[in-house]
């Protein structure tokens, strides 16, 4: 399993999650870069993502959905700040109230940094911390399974890169 720490941190309003590939850092920015390839693995299993939109350059935005088993869909959305590819990019994630993409107000927005750093062995550890505007927000997000939820998603990138290795 890639993630190998995940700490929460309510003075600083931070959630950071660490996690260790076996891949180069090249190969592990495509699955972020490539919407078909994140829509694999952004959502928890049985929580399927579609990316509506996704560019990834500052300034840019990313649009998607999660479905879940009752087919209900949940919208979000990136607002890409920075871009330095391939080892970091940091991005505003929000909750959205519907297809229009337009943020849902009673839902906490995340100001991101998710990194990729090479090892000596050839493999990549990625760091992606989440911060909030209060301990409320934090906590929101933490109630509602970001930990569970992220954990299983970022667990999926495996099976991904082992795909390609086969």
């Amino acid at each position: 399993m890639p993630v190998t720490d995940v700490q929460h941190d309510l003075d600083a309003l931070t959630l950071t999650i660490t996690a260790d590939f076996a891949a180069p850092v090249e190969r592990v920015w495509e699955v972020y870069a490539d919407p078909r390839q994140l829509e694999r693995v952004w959502g928890p299993p049985g929580y399927p993502a579609t990316f509506v939109a996704h560019e990834l350059v500052a300034g840019g935005r990313t649009t998607y959905y999660m479905t879940s088993p009752e087919a209900e869909k949940y919208y979000a959305y990136w607002t890409i700040t920075d871009v330095e590819a391939p080892t970091r990019f940091t991005f505003n994630d929000g909750f959205a109230l519907d297809e229009t993409f337009a943020p849902n107000p009673e839902m906490p927005e995340s100001s991101n940094v998710y990194s990729f750093a090479p090892a000596e062995d050839g493999t990549t550890r990625a760091t992606f911390v989440a911060t909030y505007a209060s301990a409320e927000a934090l906590q929101q997000v933490l109630s509602m399974g970001v930990v569970e939820g992220s954990t299983a998603a970022i667990n999926q990138i495996d099976d991904l890169l082992a795909a390609d290795a086969a």
